[in-house]
């Protein structure tokens, strides 16, 4: 007597066919050898490069010029003191960049003829110090505000050094911002004035937090940039991070401070650069699934 078989109820589990649990067993497989000949690769590779240095001539001496742990210990707490310079000049003139840099990109997207010289200012700003080369523009300001004696401006190098970048890095930001303005497509501002909005507050509910939203990671990496850049107010000197490391350097005639100090501002890069990396790629994912307009 043949039994017929009963249909599955609500609460019966899933249970996967045999070809689907082939396939999985494929893709771990594939998966497991891909991340195995990914480690060898690695390491032989490390090992390649790790016998070629050290087996060159000169290894010797420059392993005691750059990578003495004798200079590595003196100079890590001076360097770290300077780091905080550096810290604070990114925090500061973060904040700033970002908003001069939106009041120039607003500036350069407003519309009409009244407004034809407004425009014109801020795209020349925007031309001159995008093609001015940082460390010229930090020693005309750290070097050549003081040399006009103006009552009431400082002469401080911190200062004078934070306000180069600020310019510098302003008319970056200025154009990640306008870029972000103007990829809005013109009917949201189509729909959001049907629906009795004035153009200001068009601008300020609709464009803007897309604007915004879309130019996240092109601005963490200029953040990036910053961070690093903040090492070049030195040239003044303000006693950072790099300065720091000069002046240990200059005693002995070792370098190993120099490297100290670029491995600290690794430190530092490196979870700013991953954190951009995944506010990225979920930026991707939320657009791809239609969650980000």
């Amino acid at each position: 007597m043949t039994v017929a078989k009963q249909p599955a109820t609500e609460g019966d589990s899933y249970v996967p066919s045999e070809r689907r649990i082939a396939r999985e067993r494929y893709k771990r497989a594939r998966t497991q050898r891909a991340t195995a000949i990914a480690a060898l690769s690695t390491l032989v590779t490390g090992a390649v490069l790790f016998v070629v240095v050290t087996r060159s001539p000169g290894w010797d001496r420059t392993k005691e010029t750059f990578f003495s742990a004798h200079y590595a210990r003196v100079a890590l707490p001076d360097v770290l003191e300077g780091l905080w310079l550096n810290v604070r000049l990114l925090a500061v003139c973060g904040a700033c960049v970002l908003v001069l840099g939106m009041l120039l990109a607003l500036a350069r997207t407003l519309r009409g003829p009244v407004f034809f010289p407004l425009r014109a200012l801020a795209t020349a700003y925007t031309d001159f110090f995008r093609g001015l080369p940082l460390i010229i523009c930090l020693l005309l300001v750290i070097f050549g505000v003081p040399a006009l004696r103006l009552q009431g401006v400082t002469t401080d190098p911190v200062l004078l050094g934070g306000a180069a970048l600020v310019l510098t890095y302003s008319a970056y930001v200025a154009e990640v911002f306008r870029a972000g303005i103007e990829s809005v497509h013109s009917s949201q501002r189509a729909a959001a004035r049907s629906l009795g909005l004035s153009n200001r507050q068009t601008l300020r509910y609709v464009v803007l937090p897309q604007a915004v939203r879309r130019v996240v990671p092109p601005l963490l990496n200029d953040l990036v940039s910053l961070q690093k850049d903040t090492g070049l107010v030195s040239i003044g000197g303000a006693v950072d991070a790099v300065y720091a490391a000069q002046i240990i350097a200059s005693k002995d005639f070792n370098y190993t401070p120099y490297v100290v100090a670029g491995l600290v501002f690794v430190a530092l890069t490196i979870p700013m650069t991953r954190f951009t990396d995944w506010v990225t790629a979920r930026m991707d994912r939320r657009r791809a699934q239609g969650g980000l307009v």
